[in-house]
């Protein structure tokens, strides 16, 4: 199956179909033909360590969304989900890939996830979440995709 091949799986037409309907894109003709034009994406591995505020699920849906913004991609569908004890899991799917994240907040520390491919750029999404749970200290893996 080629990149730009329009998917017809039932179950992936009523996930996109959600997604458009709770309004997190405008344009339904959103296609991954730019991400198929490159052989490479850029995938960021961010350890973030000394980190706060990785237990609210309000301001970890915002700064994923806003993330994706920043980084120039187009976000499709965020799913986050918390554990009784704390701690968050989540994905913000991107027409360029995605984002992820996993808390401990309890150790201060979360691991984010920046996989995108075309124009948009990891870099800036790591540096907005960065901005958000101000880490006292990160580690950053580069992985060049492709």
């Amino acid at each position: 199956m080629t990149a730009s091949k329009k998917i017809t799986s039932s179950l992936v037409e009523q996930q996109v179909s959600k997604s458009y309907q709770v309004n997190l894109i405008e344009d339904d003709n959103v296609t991954t033909s730019e991400c198929a034009a490159t052989s490479t994406g850029q995938h960021l591995i961010a350890d973030f360590y000394g980190a706060s505020q990785l237990n609210d699920i309000e301001l970890m849906e915002d700064a994923l969304t806003q993330a994706a913004a920043t980084a120039g991609a187009t976000l499709l569908h965020i799913h986050i989900h918390t554990f009784v004890g704390g701690g968050i899991t989540g994905v913000a799917l991107l027409a360029e890939s995605h984002i992820s994240v996993h808390t401990w907040p309890e150790l201060e520390y979360a691991a984010f996830d920046a996989f995108m491919c075309g124009d948009a750029q990891p870099e800036k999404a790591i540096a907005l979440l960065e901005s958000i749970f101000t880490p006292s200290r990160i580690e950053l893996k580069n992985i060049a995709r492709g």
